[in-house]
């Protein structure tokens, strides 16, 4: 029976080992979306766009930034996987309310090719939120 046991246990590990080797790779990398994003933030029933920002996306977690022409803005990486990558920035002066404060943007995007689409959630000094949809392309 302890001969069986030990079989059935190395039988087991070699599936195991196997069926870790077939599965695809873990998702999309920093690497496939560097570059800079033109990118829009869209608010309200329509879709209106409030803002535009221009992303700049590098290979690792490091030196992301977001900028509307005036403050460039630090961003973090928080994770990444399938086709998603979420970010968050702050505290940062308000692109959209001048003299608040936003103290933290939190964005999810979707990545295809040089498409990228999502949602954000802006949370204000004063306890403020509010959220809408982001669309972005990426820059030849």
């Amino acid at each position: 029976m302890r001969r069986s046991l030990l079989l059935s246990a190395a039988m087991l590990t070699g599936l195991t080992a196997a069926a870790v080797a077939q599965q695809p790779a873990a998702g999309i990398k920093l690497s496939d979306v560097a570059g800079v994003w033109d990118s829009k933030t869209m608010m309200g029933p329509k879709d209106s766009v409030v803002i535009t920002i221009v992303i700049t996306a590098t290979a690792d977690a490091k030196g992301w930034t977001m900028t509307n022409g005036k403050n460039v803005v630090p961003v973090r990486v928080v994770s990444s996987g399938g086709d998603s990558i979420v970010t968050e920035a702050g505290p940062y002066p308000s692109y959209l309310r001048p003299g608040a404060t936003v103290t933290l943007l939190r964005t999810v995007g979707h990545y295809k090719g040089n498409e990228m689409w999502g949602s954000f959630t802006a949370t204000y000094a004063t306890g403020d939120k509010i959220s809408g949809k982001v669309s972005a392309m990426r820059r030849k």
